[in-house]
């Protein structure tokens, strides 16, 4: 039986800046699409997203029933959320293995949670 493993990809600002720079952005992209497309080709990627910078971010808390907002990430980290995938394989070392080859764990970390099963037991 499978399960849905979600690898959580953080990344430095460095990182980030790789995104936009013109002469880096060809080898970064260039890393995560054939990444991505080994993941599409052994079909156990199920879902999955890249995130703006940190500083597009808004982090939201409710206190004694009063909303505070801050705008940019709430944690002052080396490494912020930069995306997020879902994949279904057979067990916890197939998914380390698929996040060791994650371009983001060269140089920061990838994140893996077995992602909660629905109420009930019910599969989708």
């Amino acid at each position: 039986m499978s399960m849905h493993y979600m690898l959580l990809m953080t990344e430095t600002a460095d990182d980030f800046a790789k995104r936009t720079h013109p002469e880096e952005a060809g080898a970064y992209w260039g890393a995560w699409n054939a990444y991505i497309g080994a993941l599409q080709q052994a079909g156990v990627i199920v879902k999955g997203d890249g995130l703006q910078r940190p500083e597009t971010a808004t982090t939201v808390r409710v206190r004694a029933g009063e909303r505070h907002v801050q705008d940019g990430p709430f944690a002052d980290t080396k490494e912020q959320l930069a995306g997020y995938l879902v994949i279904e394989v057979e067990d916890l070392d197939a998914a380390l293995a698929w996040a060791a080859r994650s371009p983001a764990a060269a140089s920061a970390s990838v994140e893996v949670r077995p992602v909660l099963p629905p109420p009930g037991g019910a599969t989708a």
